[in-house]
């Protein structure tokens, strides 16, 4: 397959931890939901990608510059960001983000394979994040050109998600996970969407997700990695209901697997 006709599905995320997250996974669910699909089969099916050419992610607090770089290409926003409705609810925050960001989407569309957009984002602590996010979505549906639109909102952070997918895999990491469930007196992995501290220091530290993930994980990449890469998908689904991590698993197999099925 061509290079100019790869598909692409490009993704908008806070940072680059949040795309290996979000993408990982979703890399994870298209393999085990599509019977003919291997792992090494997806680099020559699609790739994931930014708003910008050659790029493997954007992220929200750059849009506002990516759009008017853009407009330098030819790109003309539209005057209006909705069509004025009756009875039309305000945007949510995010939305009125989200639909500039579906708008230069589906310009990018008449030169690129573009065929879905993923939107992943931190809820912390504000669900008017997704309900904008989704307004932005139910707006676009059914307009032209086709684009399938994922959303993925952790509760509150993609930390929580991390947390979701850790199993101890020794006594040591037993042992502290033990005394932190002691600490809060709920166990952080189970309920981590409990952990709602954005504090460093006593006596709320131990609340802060950041904070519960270094120390299971020992501040190592890899071992934090593991959590979302080898955790059972059943067992990430059956932990993340209340973090938005099995409502993500949801869309994906909803909305990208049509997509990567139809390609054999």
């Amino acid at each position: 397959m061509q290079e100019k006709e790869m598909i692409e599905f490009v993704v908008i995320v806070e940072s680059s931890a949040d795309a290996r997250t979000a993408t990982k996974l979703a890399d994870r669910v298209l393999v085990e939901n599509i019977d003919w699909l291997e792992p090494e089969m997806l680099q020559h099916l699609f790739h994931w990608s930014g708003l910008e050419e050659n790029t493997e992610h954007s992220c929200w607090k750059n849009i506002s510059h990516i759009i008017e770089r853009e407009k330098e290409s030819g790109f003309q926003p539209p005057r209006f960001l909705r069509r004025n409705k009756p009875r039309q609810k305000t945007l949510q925050p995010d939305g009125a983000n989200t639909i500039k960001i579906i708008n230069l989407v589906s310009y990018l569309q008449k030169t690129r394979n573009i065929k879905a957009l993923l939107l992943i984002r931190d809820l912390d602590n504000q669900p008017e994040r997704r309900q904008g996010i989704e307004q932005a979505r139910s707006e676009h549906i059914n307009r032209p050109p086709k684009l399938e639109i994922v959303i993925g909102t952790a509760e509150r952070m993609r930390e929580a998600w991390v947390l979701n997918g850790f199993i101890p895999s020794n006594q040591d990491e037993e042992q502290i996970l033990k005394e932190i469930t002691t600490q809060l007196k709920f166990n952080p992995c189970e309920e981590s969407h409990r952990l709602r501290s954005n504090s460093l220091t006593e006596p709320d530290r131990i609340r802060n997700p950041k904070v519960v993930v270094e120390k299971l994980t020992g501040g190592k990449m890899e071992r934090e990695q593991q959590c979302w890469e080898d955790t059972p998908l059943e067992y990430l689904r059956e932990k993340g209901v209340h973090t938005g991590l099995t409502a993500y698993i949801d869309e994906i197999e909803e909305r990208l697997i049509p997509i990567i099925g139809s390609a054999e």
